[in-house]
């Protein structure tokens, strides 16, 4: 699929969904790893914002570059 202004919200959904599943598959990985014996940590801290009231925070880890990449194929793909 081709960028336009009429698919934008397709393509930051599937931005979105590919960033939260490769977040979360390279943590499950990382704790798989771990329970085998081998202790890896790519992670960079948490990445967000804290309004006092509402605290909202993402763990960046290589999953999280591959998810996009992911999500930006996906979107090319349809």
């Amino acid at each position: 699929m081709k960028y336009s202004s009429r698919n934008r919200a397709t393509l930051f959904r599937l931005i979105l969904l590919g960033l939260l599943a490769g977040t979360l598959a390279w943590a499950l990985a990382e704790r798989a790893l771990s329970y085998a014996g081998v202790m890896i940590d790519m992670g960079i801290g948490p990445i967000g914002f804290d309004l006092r009231v509402l605290a909202v925070s993402l763990y960046v880890n290589p999953g999280t570059l591959l998810g996009i990449a992911g999500g930006l194929v996906l979107f090319r793909r349809l």
